[in-house]
């Protein structure tokens, strides 16, 4: 079968809400998230990659049994888990009459008394959820109080392109990317809920375009509405630059773009030919004035 040329791709930034049991804020992330399928669609969209925590993002703070005045463990029983799949199953019938795949960030929940998943949903173009991407590297907050981390990559293929997911704060894990380029991958989608701040300009955003430059692949970058002034979500060549982003302000926005997969990736290859074990041969292991490191 012959590589795909190319795909086309929206980001999106949306206002995420901070406690899972409130239900009106559960119909309100639901209806942003419809919303922007449209427009994806309307874009021409194959995909619409969307941040953590898009249908609920909770606050340590509001989940905590002992808080809100410091972080215990969370009390998932106030979670609206029948809001929630009803938000997810809505989502799910959009996808399929738009014929639109779509990646969301949400909880799924565990048998109790585990503590639910951090996830991305992967909703394919019929309606259904293809896989499920769990986050793996937690925040210590996350880890001790919040969530049963994930164990394993995930890779899907829409039209020939093949993607691979991450999640949270898992840029700060370099080796969670490179896993990726071994899985052959086109494109990670990266959904966040930040940091962000106007003096370090989105430290998550600056890792994915030096993650996308090291890999040779394209990283979407998916932020929350709140944070735009500072790390707008966007698109990143394999090169590391911004192909396209969203405006830089507190407000739902999709950005749209064409993964172009003509071009020849020769760093890519080479990357795999060095790390194979290539340089041994021409090591000087036993020449005393390579071994002497204190000789000029």
């Amino acid at each position: 079968m012959p590589k795909p040329t190319h795909l086309r791709l929206s980001v999106a930034q949306l206002t995420v809400h901070p406690d899972p049991g409130d239900t009106a804020a559960l119909r309100d992330n639901g209806e942003q998230i419809r919303r922007l399928m449209q427009e994806a669609h309307t874009a021409g969209a194959r995909l619409l990659h969307l941040p953590e925590g898009a249908l609920t993002c909770p606050d340590k703070k509001i989940m905590s049994s002992t808080g809100p005045d410091n972080v215990g463990p969370a009390d998932w029983d106030r979670a609206d888990w029948t809001t929630l799949a009803e938000e997810l199953e809505a989502i799910k019938v959009l996808a399929g009459e738009l014929r639109l795949w779509t990646v969301l960030g949400s909880l799924h929940p565990l048998t109790p008394p585990r503590r639910p998943h951090l996830s991305l949903y992967v909703i394919s173009d019929d309606g259904a959820i293809a896989t499920r991407y769990d986050e793996r590297m937690l925040s210590n907050t996350k880890v001790s109080h919040m969530y049963t981390p994930g164990s394993a990559p995930i890779t899907f293929t829409v039209d020939g392109v093949r993607f691979g997911c991450a999640l949270g704060m898992e840029a700060a894990f370099p080796e969670v990317f490179l896993e990726y380029e071994r899985l052959d991958v086109d494109c990670v989608l990266f959904s966040t809920h930040g940091p962000g701040t106007p003096t370090n300009n989105g430290p998550f955003a600056l890792q994915s375009q030096a993650l996308a430059a090291a890999n040779s692949y394209w990283v979407s970058y998916a932020g929350t509405a709140q944070d735009a002034p500072n790390a707008a979500s966007g698109v990143i060549t394999p090169n590391g630059d911004w192909l396209t982003r969203c405006p830089p302000d507190p407000v739902p926005a999709i950005t749209t773009a064409n993964l172009d997969l003509t071009t020849e990736n020769y760093a890519r290859p080479w990357r795999r030919v060095a790390r194979s074990g290539l340089y041994a041969q021409y090591q000087a292991v036993n020449d005393p004035r390579s071994l002497d490191r204190a000789r000029i």
